[in-house]
């Protein structure tokens, strides 16, 4: 599990290999990657925006960015978490993800980014 705390907001992220898919022509390895948002600070927050950048072994990079999450602007009050699944499709069978969520205090309207931590995408697990 990957792990990451900005702004009192903890990010934790676990991913599955789902297999090969084809995708028209093209053969693409699947993955899930399952998000929980812990909010730990003192005020509810709402998730605005997401900023991918997805990497694999070809060198190809892919940026993602758009509204929310799954279709959703979740309010997270204190204590409490949001999580949610999501998939991508990688030309390779090793690559990563990391990027940041761009949030906002609802009781002071201050507009911020949650780092989301860097984490690998492997069919088999890797060593270094």
């Amino acid at each position: 599990m990957f792990q990451q705390v900005t702004k009192g907001i903890k990010i934790s992220v676990k991913t599955t290999y789902n297999g090969v898919v084809h995708r028209g022509h093209v053969t693409c390895y699947a993955f899930s990657y399952f998000i929980s948002i812990e909010n730990r600070s003192e005020h509810s927050v709402q998730l605005l925006e997401r900023f991918w950048s997805i990497y694999d072994a070809l060198n190809y990079t892919d940026y993602v960015h758009g509204e929310g999450v799954v279709g959703q602007t979740p309010i997270i009050k204190p204590s409490e978490s949001y999580h949610y699944k999501s998939n991508c499709f990688l030309l390779s069978p090793i690559g990563a993800m990391g990027g940041k969520y761009k949030m906002i205090d609802t009781e002071t309207s201050e507009e911020f980014h949650v780092e989301i931590p860097t984490f690998q995408l492997t069919t088999t697990p890797t060593l270094n």
